[in-house]
């Protein structure tokens, strides 16, 4: 494996639930390398989504770390680490939130607005991934005008936007028909030949699992 990107030592996260504390991971350890796919399975409620979710910084771990190029994203101060997010990894989430008062084009948008690239030049980028995902002549179109699988690729575009080095699904096509999960799924395996991406997705689904270069299985937890 090429040298990895992302990097996983022994992560524990728990939850406090009133008076007790509920335990999602009971200590994960992986490596991902530089465009390496790789699918996180499992069924629901094995940890696949708490392990995306800390592997991208979204959340800390109770305990153990994670790193990515050999820094740990415990030593970021907080803005280090929301720019390496925004910079550095894509997110697709399985419910699309996308904001419902912004077009596609908007949506796609917003990223490369927080990091403030020059205008003109994501308005570019961001009309080509629209077009890529098949979404050229839908730009204008408000979140509920389109369909489950039109917001996934707007999801998509949204994802790629600022050339990021990682991309992270969480279920991308859950809350898809057979045709269009196939059809998303297709389009993110083509997109990331393409670009070399490094990719995680967490999926329920051997299918898509089967995909990927190599697969995790997660029970209860634990990688098996």
């Amino acid at each position: 494996m090429s040298k990895p990107i992302l990097k996983a030592q022994d992560l524990k996260k728990s939850y406090d639930l009133g008076r007790r504390a509920v335990k999602v991971l009971h200590g994960v350890s992986l490596e991902v390398g530089q465009g390496e796919f790789l699918s996180l399975q499992g069924a629901s409620g094995t940890g696949k989504s708490t392990l995306l979710h800390l592997l991208g910084g979204l959340d800390n771990p109770t305990s153990g770390q994670v790193s990515s190029n050999g820094q740990l994203l415990s030593t970021m101060s907080s803005r280090s680490l929301a720019k390496w997010r925004n910079t550095k990894v894509g997110f697709v989430f399985q419910g699309y939130h996308l904001l419902p008062e912004f077009d596609a084009l908007e949506n796609v948008l917003i990223p490369s607005r927080i990091a403030h690239v020059k205008y003109l030049k994501s308005l570019e980028r961001a009309q080509l991934l629209l077009k890529r995902v098949g979404l050229g002549n839908r730009m204008h179109h408000l979140p509920a005008e389109l369909s489950g699988g039109e917001q996934q690729r707007v999801a998509l575009a949204r994802s790629l936007i600022n050339n990021p080095k990682i991309l992270l699904a969480d279920e991308p096509t859950g809350n898809l028909d057979s045709k269009t999960g196939n059809d998303v799924l297709n389009l993110l395996c083509d997109l990331q030949a393409e670009s070399g991406l490094t990719m995680i997705i967490a999926t329920h689904d051997s299918k898509v699992a089967n995909r990927a270069h190599n697969t995790i299985k997660l029970v209860d937890g634990l990688i098996v």
